[in-house]
This record gives C-alpha cells, structure tokens and sequence, in this order.
C-alpha cells in the first residue's frame, strides 16, 4: 500500500515532527501508520530525537573496598562473576550464598531456571 506524501501532508509532518510528538501521534493525526512517518522522516532526513523510551539505570560500580577478588572469597560467599575476566573490573558478587549454592537468592533465580518441561510436568501433576 502507497501513501501518497503530498507536499501539504509532508509540511504537516516537519510541524508534527517540530512540535515532538511522537511517530504514532503523527501518524493517526495524518491518518498513516507510525511506521511510514519514520520512513518519510528518515527520508526527508528530520533530524533525530531522543527515544521516549526510559533506560534502566545502570547499577552503580561498586566501590574498591567492596569489590570480592578471588582472593578474597570464601565459602558462603555468592560466586557470582561480574566484569570481563582478566580486566580490573572483574569480580565476584560476594553477598551470602543460599545454603548449599553457590550463589545468591537473585543470582540463583538467574542460574537455575526450570526448562518448559519440567514446568509442564509440574503443571500436570
């Protein structure tokens, strides 16, 4: 299906577009999809926008004093591993370990996860 872009609907693009509403707005106010705005809008080059999507806050570099080396880890201690090995940054998480894991309640949610067949033999039983 072709959108026919007149010049009156692309100049109410650029004022849309000027405006920051988003691709979906403009496009039910010119009665197109959202996805032909970002064509025409890459194609007529608009500037960019920040994406109103919110980023996850990055998790805060933990401090030297409470980075957990190898060296430094113990039984009972998560042996989780964070960072790229062989670099400064890499370490071990360190919180207190679930009795007879070797890691912690968050990262043991994160390493042993049930594959869909056992779920679904649980769900039957």
């Amino acid at each position: 299906m072709s959108i026919d872009w007149t010049p009156e609907r692309v100049s109410a693009l650029i004022a849309l577009w000027e405006e920051g509403l988003t691709t979906s707005e403009i496009g039910r106010r010119l009665g197109v999809t959202k996805n032909a705005v970002v064509g025409k809008v890459h194609r007529i080059g608009l500037p960019k926008r920040q994406s109103p999507i919110k980023q996850s806050a990055q998790p805060a570099k933990p401090k030297m004093a409470d980075v957990v080396v190898l060296e430094k880890l113990t039984s009972g201690m998560c042996s989780w591993p964070d960072g790229e090995p062989g670099t400064e940054e890499f370490h071990f998480c360190g919180q207190p370990a679930i009795a007879g894991k070797p890691y912690c309640a968050p990262h043991c949610e994160r390493a042993y996860v049930k594959s869909s067949r056992d779920r679904k033999s649980t769900k039957a039983a």
